[in-house]
């Protein structure tokens, strides 16, 4: 099989993701489309790339990989896409049967929206998280992308807040006036946009994408909705990469306007966003280093398992799988001696380096059963529940991540969820005795 018909093959499965779902109501629908848009940047974009202007690999360029350029860019996407292929149309097959499931029953409806006390709430943590976030900045202890720990975990945790609220204000928020909706939407989007830029990750811009989609699947779906969405989601991605111009030295601007100019000019102005997506490079990394010799399923299991628990109640520092798969699944292939990073190794990758096709198979069904889940969650009348379901839609878990690195996201969500689910305890108790206190009668003054 020739690229062409690799490429091919992964176009048509993820073709079939999104026939497929527009026969499925409500937000499922939103996720659905979401992940074939984020793995065709992943699995189609860059090997187009790649194929037609076939870069020399060099330092500071990671869309050319130098085990793909010395294989040949032919024989290479067709090698390493392989098990691709195959975990793709076995999603593809998911979806499709879920779309003959659900097809003309009723979507669920967030039980949680008529909740007076929701926004409030919302408002609440949004304001802590803020303070986080500032906080973070203010002492220096923002991470980035790919770093392997934080440098103020209290300070991380707290900004989840901010994330967690301005996607369930986004979804959630009803404001009387159209206007005061679309400032409202705006504000939050703007500022998730300055916190990507900010942690130099797409996730926080591509979740307020998600959260606005949810929105619109919930009120109803017009094709300029569509767009706006889809608008939403590339402005952000772009617009990260000159929100970070500003922070860069002039040296910076300097060596990667050379690097880009390697590349066709029709090609540069989206650079930014492809580096950006690199499960090409994990799918690489698990050809290379090939099925079985990294963890057992009973590591797996383990492992898994204890990622939902603090690490200050395990008193151990926990298995972390992004920096796991750096060091021993790219370093079988790559000198990582020196480097010290936490990689995103896709669902299908970490399966097929687990266990082959059958690892392939088994993230697959995860993945899919993560994604009901997530669409159970947002619909839930539990307001933990419901703001794990906002986390989710927040994260790469379903875009990018395996079996472990989901079950670590998860274990910070279900943290977030507890401190949420106090606050909105207090916010509800407050607002019921204002509710309840008796108006103050102010006694006339006798003379």
């Amino acid at each position: 099989m020739n690229p062409s018909a690799e490429l091919a093959a992964v176009a048509g499965a993820l073709l079939t993701l999104v026939v497929a779902a527009a026969w499925i109501p409500g937000v499922v629908r939103v996720f659905v489309i979401a992940q074939a848009a984020f793995w065709s940047l992943s699995y189609i974009a860059r090997p187009l790339v790649l194929l037609a202007v076939r870069p020399q690999p060099h330092y500071g360029d990671n869309v050319p990989d130098p085990r793909l350029a010395e294989l040949g860019y032919d024989r290479g996407i067709d090698l390493v896409l392989d098990h691709v292929v195959f975990g793709l149309w076995v999603y593809a097959a998911l979806v499709v049967a879920y779309a003959a499931w659900a097809r003309g029953r009723p979507p669920a409806a967030p039980a949680l929206a008529g909740d007076p006390d929701l926004i409030p709430t919302l408002v609440t943590m949004y304001a802590l998280g803020l303070i986080g976030r500032a906080a973070a900045v203010a002492t220096g202890a923002v991470g980035s992308a790919g770093d392997v720990t934080s440098a103020n975990p209290i300070l991380s945790f707290v900004s989840i807040l901010a994330t967690v609220a301005a996607l369930g204000l986004i979804v959630f928020a009803r404001p009387a006036r159209p206007e005061i909706a679309v400032l409202v939407v705006g504000v939050l989007l703007a500022g998730e946009l300055a916190w990507t830029a900010v942690v130099e990750s797409k996730t926080p811009i591509m979740g307020a994408a998600m959260a606005v989609a949810i929105r619109f699947a919930l009120s109803g779906w017009t094709r300029v909705k569509a767009f706006g969405v889809a608008g939403i989601g590339v402005l952000g991605i772009g617009g990260f990469g000159w929100l970070q111009s500003f922070k860069t030295t002039e040296l910076a601007k300097a060596e990667a306007a050379l690097i880009d100019s390697d590349y066709p000019p029709g090609v540069r102005p989206f650079l930014s966003i492809l580096r950006r997506f690199d499960l090409l490079e994990a799918a690489t990394d698990a050809y290379f280093h090939g099925p079985g010799y990294w963890l057992t399923p009973g590591e797996v299991l383990n492992n898994a398992v204890l990622s939902l628990v603090p690490a200050q109640l395990l008193g151990t520092q926990k298995f972390q799988s992004g920096t796991a798969w750096a060091q021993d699944v790219r370093g079988a292939s790559v000198d990582m001696s020196k480097v010290s990073v936490s990689l995103a190794e896709g669902n299908l990758n970490e399966g097929y380096v687990l266990g082959g096709y059958t690892g392939v198979l088994v993230c697959a069904l995860f993945t899919f059963a993560l994604l009901l889940a997530w669409a159970w969650a947002l619909s839930s009348r539990l307001f933990p529940v419901v703001v794990l379901g906002l986390a989710v839609t927040g994260s790469s878990a379903l875009f990018e991540r395996g079996i472990l690195g989901s079950m670590e996201n998860l274990g910070k969500f279900l943290q977030a969820a507890v401190l949420a689910w106090l606050i909105h305890a207090v916010v509800t108790e407050v607002r019921r005795r204002t509710r309840q206190a008796p108006p103050r009668v102010v006694s006339p003054v006798v003379a």
